[in-house]
């Protein structure tokens, strides 16, 4: 894979061979974030599970200490007073049976986070098949089926993410803007390791987490002192 100008000045920085603490790892993130726009800075968790297994999955959801430093929007599933109730916490957008079209049909997928409460998810499985593999369905664990959709919309409006294994068994979540103060990443990433390690399955054996790099969406990866994160 070719790689720029900008990527390569940025890779030079990096000692590949270096396993970085946290503080290091993030003062060094702020000066490869080398593009001409606000980088997302992402967090990449190699785990020792195996996702085949149900009694190994990971998922849930944190509300960072600092945000995401990005407009979420937000599309929730209700019906009676539960859209009303939506609206006024902040939805871009709500409905029901009439979206589906709208959504199967017409590849309509303006919203980053979906929300239903769980009356309506008989009317949201028949979307299975979109929003799964784009990982915007609704799940108990992340909070996001539920009645009270006043919290589940204010906790993604001030910085809730998702955290859950992929298929290559490694959790990819955002940590927040390459804008943000060093002291913001380092809380956004400590509430966000927290969480993970919490969340281990008792039935992993042998190392939990196997590799932890930090990178910007334009930048070279910096691997992270895993020892340290599990001290």
């Amino acid at each position: 894979m070719k790689r720029g100008k900008r990527y390569l000045e940025a890779a030079k920085l990096v000692d590949r061979a270096n396993l970085y603490d946290v503080a290091e790892a993030i003062t060094l993130i702020k000066k490869t974030a080398v593009a001409k726009f606000d980088e997302t800075v992402e967090l990449h968790i190699r785990t020792g599970c195996d996702g085949r297994h149900a009694d190994q999955q990971i998922r849930g959801a944190v509300v960072l200490p600092h945000g995401t430093g990005k407009t979420v929007r937000i599309l929730v599933f209700a019906k009676g007073a539960k859209v009303d109730e939506a609206l006024a916490a902040g939805a871009d957008h709500v409905g029901g049976e009439e979206l589906i079209p709208k959504i199967q049909n017409d590849g309509w997928l303006d919203f980053d986070v979906v929300v239903a409460t769980p009356d309506m998810m008989g009317v949201v499985g028949r979307l299975g098949k979109v929003l799964g593999p784009k990982g915007l369905m609704p799940n108990p664990k992340a909070g996001t089926v539920t009645m009270d959709v006043t919290k589940a919309i204010e906790d993604i409006k001030a910085g809730k993410v998702e955290y859950r294994l992929d298929k290559t068994n490694i959790v990819h979540v955002p940590l927040g803007k390459a804008s943000f103060g060093e002291d913001q990443l380092k809380d956004n990433f400590q509430a966000i390791i927290d969480a993970v390690i919490k969340a281990k399955p008792s039935a992993v054996k042998g190392a939990y987490l196997k590799s932890v790099i930090i990178t910007t969406t334009m930048g070279p990866g910096i691997r992270l002192n895993v020892a340290k994160l599990m001290a």
